[in-house]
């Protein structure tokens, strides 16, 4: 088993590095670089025909893609601690907080990369730039609802540190980097950001 990967600060790879630090798990990874376009290569569009990364290629020669359903895969494998809840009930609240995230966080984190990053303006044609800009507004907004989520409680999903806080801190960061801040008066999403950046799987 080995996974195609993309190292910082490609956000979705680098979900399933913390999810298998948390674990305790190592499984090889190669590097697909995207630079290079090196995702749109015949080899790589057979494991995903989407040309994306990551992708959890299985000794059987299998290939799983989309960061969600790789982990669920690994979390089978690997299943303490758990990381999409032990109960029903928990895994419905980290499910509900995973699809919260990606549509809420980083989707407006995502279309401004697209649409209003110079990095990507050779790749994305044509770029909406009004668009792109637009989303730093939604962005914010976003955050700014997930502060008030997190009042009160230390992890998105509750109080135990799930795929849902991996989802998040993924997309934080990968906002920053597109420069997408997080507000100064976002205080609960950046005490959360402190916690979970301390863990020793945040470096993954």
């Amino acid at each position: 088993m080995k996974l195609y990967n993309t190292p910082m600060p490609a956000p979705n790879p680098r979900r399933v590095r913390i999810f298998l630090a948390e674990k305790g798990a190592a499984i090889p990874l190669v590097d697909v670089a995207l630079v290079k376009g090196e995702h749109k290569s015949a080899d790589h569009v057979a494991r995903n025909s989407l040309g994306q990364t990551p992708v959890l290629e299985l000794d059987d020669g299998t290939c799983l893609s989309e960061t969600v359903a790789i982990c669920r895969y690994l979390e089978s494998l690997y299943p303490e601690p758990p990381l999409f809840g032990r109960t029903a009930l928990e895994e419905a609240q980290v499910d509900m907080w995973v699809r919260r995230i990606e549509f809420q966080v980083m989707s407006p984190a995502g279309n401004f990369w697209r649409h209003a990053h110079p990095f990507t303006a050779k790749v994305v044609v044509p770029q909406y730039k009004e668009f792109g800009e637009a989303n730093r507004g939604a962005y914010e907004k976003a955050v700014m609802w997930l502060d008030g989520e997190l009042a009160g409680r230390e992890f998105v999903a509750g109080d135990v540190f799930t795929m849902a806080d991996i989802c998040a801190l993924s997309s934080v960061d990968f906002a920053d980097w597109t420069g997408l801040k997080v507000p100064e008066a976002a205080g609960n999403v950046r005490a959360w950001h402190a916690r979970v950046s301390a863990r020793g799987s945040a470096g993954a």
